[in-house]
């Protein structure tokens, strides 16, 4: 099942690229795994998935416990990150996307072990949203490119959800025009139900749950 859902995915990540006039292998799939079990993560690698999404460093550090051997396996981080969960945030996960402060940058740089990360930039007015206001973009680049362990990828984004896909649109163009900006090159946008449009807008990589994984159940 999780097999024919990431073909599916990626059948559609294929589809909007080349509408776009872009070449699919340009655009990475994350497939977000938080809440489901180890065993989700194992028959989606299973399946030839290599990149993993996760919104909680504690759930993830269960996981983790429970997973076999991995080759080539890497896992993002994708929630929002507290300033005491930066090291073992940094001990667990690959790439972290949602680094929003200096405080954040400087305290994942001290853990002393490689990453790549993302700037996560707020683009809507939802207090819900994470991320830093865009003129903030500016002074904590500089500080993850004065960090020696951090390689600074691109933006990431999370707008507002709506039921029609193309109203998201303005928020991943603003994106991409902000990355354009800063002289960025890659764009975490999209997810299950609208990254047709965020491809359309120029997304590097989609991070999709549902539509792999199904609805996810939450414990009361």
């Amino acid at each position: 099942m999780i097999e024919e859902k990431l073909t599916a995915v990626r059948a559609r990540i294929t589809r909007a690229a080349e509408r776009s006039g872009r070449d699919p292998d340009g655009i990475t799939l994350v497939a977000v795994s938080k809440i489901k079990p180890a065993s989700d993560i194992v028959a989606a690698y299973e399946a030839g998935q290599r990149h993993f999404g996760e919104n909680y460093v504690q759930e993830f550090q269960r996981k983790s416990a429970e997973l076999p051997k991995l080759p080539g396996a890497l896992f993002h981080f994708i929630g929002k990150l507290q300033s005491n969960k930066t090291t073992p945030a940094a001990e667990l996960f690959d790439v972290i996307q949602t680094v929003d402060s200096e405080k954040i940058a400087r305290r994942l740089d001290a853990a002393g072990k490689a990453l790549d990360v993302f700037l996560e930039v707020k683009v809507s007015e939802e207090e819900s949203k994470g991320g830093m206001g865009a003129e903030r973009l500016p002074a904590v680049k500089a500080v993850v490119e004065e960090c020696q362990n951090l390689r600074l990828r691109g933006l990431m984004i999370m707008p507002p959800w709506f039921d029609d896909a193309e109203q998201a649109r303005p928020y991943f163009r603003r994106c991409r025009e902000l990355a354009e900006e800063h002289g960025l090159a890659e764009l975490s946008m999209g997810m299950s139900h609208d990254l047709e449009v965020a491809i359309e807008e120029g997304s590097t990589l989609v991070r999709v749950g549902t539509a792999i994984f199904g609805k996810r159940v939450y414990d009361k």
